[in-house]
């Protein structure tokens, strides 16, 4: 375990995030090294009246980690070790690992996987406990179906720190500690030590017996259509395919859940609208599959498939998968999950936000989309809203089942913009909260949840959402991430943290 103080020449490196716009000031950064050596910490920062936060080696879209109120953060990227558990039959992945290090050492020592999600470089800590999803989703679900223990340091009435380790077993006393695990959010309960996976209904003994396997190769394909070829009529009838496919196909089990996709619909500046999709090569007809959704999407679009030459929000421009690559299904992850240069560009700002969407777009939805991104008010090439392939076997689950509550839904909404200059954040954030705001007019500005929307995910965090200004819905921030699991959690929140010790703009709170 390390201690590094203001004085320490890596100090600088260890107290702000990917965002730039996030930097804090604490008096300590604490790197631990073992999951024995967090309990002590935080018993120390209790004791000393000091506030924490934990950085779980990822990125988070807020402050929350990082802002001036924090005294001591608990750095947990050295924290990465995954292995078998014996004791628990379930694959323990400490509580610092990234989504690559989990996938490479599940898949070369037992060719099994967890169907997280795409980037390398999200943090397994705030992933599992916000609900991850991933290419792998349709198939599998998310990464919460697969969790079958969680251990955290946890805070009680009285000051008192100790670990607690909740399963999912219906006899297990802290169960809904576990529950609370499984979209429940980040920051809220405790500080997450490790998890411990094993689907439902897994009886085998070994490790690669008890998690699912993915394909041994995938198709991935990119390609792209130019913004010059695109009418206002095109894009509609593009982005109507897309929703109209994913309702028809989301059916659990089906072959389609074979298939995730993604539009990327950038701003005009960018030149190009792409579209990345991976297959599962190993099914039947895997090329077909891949060849009719392509259609499908582009079906009267008027506007031909190219080479993906511009980079799509994060991702790099992708030319050689114009022509689907049949690739072994680690390289694809690896290679989608690393090919996003600016998560690792250390001067750049940004903002995101997110929907998830239970049906087709109305009209006047797909006609806010033309207009904030043919706008001339920015000019910025990395400004962009992702639709991400959802539904299938997430919505196998009950919404009441896990705290993940968005069972319903059959794709979600993405935004994101990137920016260098601290001089230029009005102009983009006011850029993309108009076009959120204009999108989801009919509603208070928010996409609540309903017979078409279906809320926000937690982890792609907005705290414009707790704001009567830019949320004018009265449904509140905590309903659009949880539903009606918000008081579920708030009685976790109570039992487990009842001093509020882990707290954020948009944690939990304790009930009244």
């Amino acid at each position: 375990m390390a201690t590094i103080s203001k004085e320490a020449r890596q100090y600088p490196d260890l107290t702000s995030g990917y965002n730039q716009r996030w930097s804090g000031t604490p008096e300590s950064v604490v790197l631990v090294e073992s999951v024995e050596q967090v309990a002590p910490v935080v018993q120390e920062a209790v004791r000393d009246g000091k506030r924490m936060t934990v950085n779980g080696a990822g990125h988070c879209f807020e402050d929350f980690v990082y802002n001036s109120d924090v005294d001591v953060v608990i750095n947990m990227k050295h924290l990465d070790a995954v292995y078998y558990d014996p004791a628990m039959n379930a694959v323990a992945v400490e509580a610092g690992s990234n989504l690559l290090n989990v996938y490479e050492k599940l898949y070369e020592r037992w060719g099994v996987t967890l169907p997280g999600g795409l980037c390398y470089s999200v943090g397994v800590g705030g992933h599992v406990s916000g609900g991850g999803w991933g290419a792998l989703a349709r198939r599998h679900g998310l990464i919460v179906d697969h969790l079958y223990a969680v251990e955290v340091v946890v805070v009680g009435e009285g000051g008192e720190v100790r670990r607690v380790v909740a399963t999912r077993e219906e006899d297990d006393p802290n169960r809904d500690l576990w529950w609370a695990h499984t979209g429940g959010g980040g920051g809220n309960f405790g500080v997450i030590t490790r998890y411990w996976f094993r689907s439902p209904g897994a009886t085998g003994r070994e490790p690669g017996e008890i998690l699912p396997r993915p394909p041994r190769h995938v198709l991935l394909s990119a390609a792209a259509l130019s913004w010059d070829e695109i009418t206002e009529a095109g894009f509609t009838r593009l982005v109507n395919n897309y929703a109209d496919w994913h309702v028809r196909n989301s059916r659990p089990g089906s072959r389609a859940a074979g298939l995730f996709g993604l539009a990327v619909l950038n701003h005009r500046s960018n030149g190009q609208i792409g579209l990345i999709t991976q297959v599962e090569a190993d099914l039947p007809g895997a090329d077909d599959l891949l060849a009719e959704y392509l259609d499908a999407i582009t079906d009267g679009v008027g506007a031909p498939l190219q080479p993906m030459t511009a980079s799509m929000g994060e991702y790099n421009a992708m030319p050689g998968c114009y022509e689907a690559q049949r690739l072994p299904w680690l390289q694809a992850t690896r290679f989608l999950g690393t090919n996003n240069v600016d998560l690792n560009n250390p001067t750049l700002r940004a903002d995101y936000k997110s929907g998830y969407m239970r049906g087709n777009f109305p009209d006047k939805h797909v006609a806010t989309m033309y207009q904030s991104l043919t706008s001339t008010d920015i000019d910025n090439s990395t400004a962009t809203m992702h639709l991400q392939g959802f539904g299938a076997q997430v919505n196998a689950v009950p919404e009441s089942a896990t705290a993940f509550a968005h069972r319903s839904s059959y794709f979600k909404l993405y935004w994101q913009v990137l920016w260098d200059d601290p001089a230029d954040d009005d102009e983009h954030l006011t850029w993309l909260r108009r076009f959120y705001a204009d999108l989801y007019r009919d509603t208070g500005g928010v996409p609540v949840p309903n017979e078409l929307t279906d809320g926000c995910y937690v982890n792609y965090p907005d705290v414009d959402l707790n704001s009567a200004e830019h949320n004018q819905s009265q449904v509140p921030w905590y309903r659009l991430y949880y539903k009606e699991n918000y008081e579920r959690l708030q009685q976790v929140k109570k039992r487990f943290d009842p001093r509020d010790v882990f707290r954020h703009a948009q944690s939990v709170r304790l009930p009244d």
